[in-house]
């Protein structure tokens, strides 16, 4: 039983090396050129299979159903190792099969089988995050936005992560990093799965061992920035990468120190438990054969009584609220809750997609110098991490705290979104930094909100399943914004034999479009705040172990 108790927070630290390796579809940019120039795509097909890697990356709902299906059932026939397995299947077939595409080993094959090379790739991802992030709500249920904020946050830095190792191991060798991609995310997601497993047990010190993942998490994001910055400026020589790489490495080992001192403090903890469990029996006992539990002359029982019956229109209302919970994916689809949660996320996620997406074309229509526009999009990942980070740090805050329902910060962020879409419609000098940090944070903060808003509502029984459906809000959004807003509106405004486009007028309307949509999907979320709240304040509040009633 004491394994029981502390062997989550190796399962913690496990996960968090995996997230930090799987996060490749973020890293398209790297190898896109010479996927272009061997298979003699144009850009149109290239982003054609790009478009399978958003999909792949985003349509998680067979992982959801495989994880409840190896969760909910016996697990000693299965548990999260499954999906893990599944994953790292996925990965390895899809990196190396378009490895040896691109290297010549196996004959140029079509473009539908490319694109179904690149879904494999990034669908794995949808597996090892699943797995991840909802056996860290399992082992940590009174904390699900930190944990969930962890993982997704670490999840954000991958793709900074894996260009420090490209730039240190094989740079300007786009083809050795795809096979890179092929194997190191395989290898470790298959030594760790075993330590990815759900625990019960919880103890009462969770929150301050959390928290050092956290500080951990930002070091690092800041660690990353800073490289990410000098990068961009300097041409740093081969001891300089070397030598940051090992001091990035030795930061990832750090938080399994973190685990090791709250292990110990756990199993210092226990005889205390067990002995305060045993007194609170014997006083349960002694309370039940007391002559004053027989009767009900006594005021203070009468009062308590009085008190009982005045809770069962709480209890009666509570019932009703329980309703939603631990449905099924089919079932949860039938309630409002899971379309507004659906709709706000296709303003949010899908325009906050489509702004990075372009940001290398709004750079350009702008005037901004190439290592500006590599600076833009390369601090796009920290700005994505803060907001996953962030945002699931301060929803627990909010609701242990304030008993705030987390849906509420969801619509401050998307309020806030619709401010930095004006903001990089504004097109005035430095506005696009302004801008892309403000949606950067903003989209981040989503990834993290809405799997736990999810768990909060329907459970985490099913949870992997109902967040993953909801996650394809993502792609969808994304074309819708990307394709048939930016793009049609680009198009019409360019001029010249290259179709290119300069000045405010590229990018204006679209964004000022896109911030009506954020604006709008704030009032779904304000919609969805209110349809929850009392549900928050009759049932999530009380599964809270630590919440000050």
């Amino acid at each position: 039983m004491e394994r029981l108790r502390t062997t989550r927070w190796i399962a913690t630290v496990t996960s968090i090396w995996i997230q930090c390796s799987c996060g490749s579809s973020y890293t398209f940019s790297v190898y896109s050129s010479e996927l272009k120039s061997t298979q003699a795509y144009d850009q149109s097909t290239l982003d054609t299979v790009s478009v399978f890697k958003d999909i792949g990356a985003n349509a998680g709902v067979l992982s959801g159903l495989l994880y409840s299906s190896v969760t909910l059932g016996n697990p000693r026939l299965g548990g999260p190792w499954v999906v893990h397995v599944a994953g790292a299947v996925q990965c390895f077939l899809g990196y190396f099969l378009m490895w040896a595409s691109v290297v010549g080993l196996i004959y140029r094959p079509p473009v539908p089988l490319m694109c179904l090379f690149m879904f494999l790739a990034a669908h794995s991802q949808t597996f090892f995050n699943t797995a991840n992030v909802v056996t860290g709500i399992h082992n940590f249920p009174d904390y699900g936005g930190t944990i969930v904020g962890i993982m997704k946050g670490f999840l954000g830095l991958s793709g900074a992560i894996l260009i420090q190792v490209y730039d240190t191991v094989c740079k300007g060798k786009p083809s050795t990093y795809i096979l890179m991609l092929a194997l190191l995310p395989t290898f470790v997601s298959l030594v760790l799965m075993f330590c990815v497993r759900i625990y019960k047990a919880t103890t009462g010190d969770d929150k301050k061992h959390l928290n050092g993942f956290s500080a951990v998490a930002l070091i690092i994001a800041g660690y990353l920035m800073v490289m990410i910055i000098l990068e961009n400026i300097f041409t740093l020589p081969l001891w300089a990468r070397i030598s940051t790489l090992i001091l990035l490495l030795l930061l990832l080992v750090s938080p399994l120190g973190i685990a090791i001192k709250a292990q110990k403090e756990d199993l210092r903890r226990l005889p205390q438990m067990d002995s305060i469990h045993s007194n609170l029996l014997t006083e349960n006992a002694e309370q039940i054969t007391s002559p004053k539990f027989s009767t009900a002359e006594d005021p203070i029982e009468n009062n308590v009584l009085l008190s009982g019956e005045s809770q069962v229109q709480a209890t009666s209302d509570e019932n009703m609220q329980l309703d939603e919970e631990n449905l099924n994916l089919l079932q949860a689809m039938r309630t409002v809750n899971f379309w507004l949660l659906f709709i706000a996320m296709i303003c949010g996620m899908g325009s906050g997609l489509a702004t990075i997406n372009n940001m290398s074309q709004i750079g350009e229509s702008l005037s901004y110098t190439t290592v500006e526009i590599n600076s833009l999009v390369s601090l796009w990942s920290i700005w994505n991490f803060l907001g996953r980070f962030g945002a699931g740090y301060v929803s627990d805050y909010l609701l242990h705290t304030r008993g705030l329902a987390r849906p509420l910060l969801m619509a401050i962020t998307l309020a806030t979104m619709t401010v930095g879409h004006i903001v990089i419609a504004s097109g005035f000098p430095g506005n696009l930094y302004i801008g892309s940090i403000l949606v950067g944070i903003c989209y981040g903060s989503q990834w993290s909100l809405m799997p736990t808003i999810t768990s909060d509502i329907y459970g985490v029984g099913h949870m992997g399943t109902i967040f993953n459906t909801i996650a394809i809000a993502s792609p969808v959004g994304s074309y819708i914004f990307s394709v048939r807003l930016i793009g049609y509106i680009y198009d019409k405004e360019a001029s010249g034999e290259d179709d290119t486009c300069y000045g405010t007028r590229c990018f204006m309307l679209s964004f000022l479009i896109m911030a009506s949509v954020a604006l709008f999907g704030f009032l779904v979320a304000v919609a969805l705040f209110f349809r929850t709240k009392r549900f928050y304040q009759l049932v999530v509040l009380r599964r809270l172990v630590h919440y000050p009633n």
